[in-house]
C-alpha cells in the first residue's frame, strides 16, 4: 500500500517565483454552473484559495476551459522551508497579477491570476491556485488550454523533489486523472511543450514513474 502524506491544514513556506507560462489568448469567461470540486483523499487535502487569503482573479482575462491533460512545472528558484505557506502563496499571486521582470531578463504581462493551478510547497502542502475551470498562463509558447497545472516549490535543476512533495504529487495527479479520466499519456512536462527547462533534469527524470501509476491505477 502507498504511505499516504498529509497535506496539513497549516499555512506554512513558498517563494513568489515562477517558472511560469503565456498561453492562451484572452476572451470572456462563461459563467460556471458550480463551484470546481477540490481534491482531498486519505490523510490530505488541497488548501482552498479563501483559507490562504487569495485576492479575486481578473476575470476579464480568463479563458474557461476542460482539463484533458496535466503538465508538471517547478517554480525555478530554491525551496524555502522557513518561509511561511501563506506568504509564499500571496507572494507569488502578487507577482503574477503584476508586470515584472524574469530571473532570465525578459519580462512578464500581468496575469489574471497565479498561472497554476496547484502549487505544491516543500513540506508537500497542496494549495489551490487557479480556479481549474479557467486555462493557465505561461511565459514560454504553448497553449495552456485543456492543461491542469501543478508547480512544485523548487529550481529541479540542481535540487531534489522532498518527498513530501513527490507523495503529495501522487495523490494529486491520480485524483484529477480519475475526475477528468485523464490517462498516463497525458501526464507531461512543461518542457514537452516548450523550450525550456522545467521542471529541470531532477524532477523530469521521475515522469515515467507518475505515468506508470496512473496507468497501474488509473482506468483508461
Amino acid at each position: 500500500m502507498r504511505r499516504r502524506f498529509l497535506a496539513a491544514t497549516r499555512f506554512l513556506p513558498s517563494v513568489a517565483l515562477l517558472a511560469a507560462c503565456a498561453g492562451a489568448p484572452p476572451s470572456p469567461p462563461t459563467p460556471a454552473s458550480a463551484p470546481w470540486p477540490l481534491p482531498s483523499g486519505e490523510g490530505w487535502r488541497v488548501v482552498p484559495r479563501a483559507e490562504w487569503g487569495a485576492l479575486p482573479a481578473d476575470t476579464s482575462m480568463l479563458v474557461m476551459h476542460t482539463p484533458s491533460r496535466i503538465t508538471i512545472h517547478h517554480t525555478g528558484s530554491r525551496q524555502q522551508p522557513d518561509r511561511p505557506f501563506v506568504e509564499k502563496l500571496r507572494g507569488l499571486q502578487q507577482f503574477s497579477q503584476n508586470p515584472g521582470r524574469l530571473a532570465s531578463g525578459g519580462t512578464k504581462p500581468a496575469w489574471a491570476d497565479i498561472p497554476y493551478h496547484f502549487y505544491i510547497d516543500a513540506a508537500g502542502r497542496i494549495a489551490e491556485a487557479r480556479d481549474a475551470r479557467y486555462a493557465g498562463d505561461t511565459n514560454t509558447t504553448y497553449d495552456t488550454r485543456g492543461h491542469l497545472l501543478i508547480v512544485l516549490e523548487g529550481s529541479f535543476g540542481t535540487e531534489q523533489p522532498s518527498a513530501a512533495q513527490l507523495q503529495s504529487l501522487e495523490n494529486l495527479v491520480l485524483w484529477l486523472a480519475r475526475r477528468w479520466n485523464i490517462g498516463a499519456h497525458a501526464i507531461q512536462a512543461h518542457r514537452d511543450f516548450a523550450a525550456t527547462a522545467c521542471p529541470g533534469d531532477n524532477r523530469y527524470a521521475r515522469l515515467p514513474e507518475l505515468r506508470a501509476l496512473v496507468a497501474r491505477e488509473v482506468s483508461p
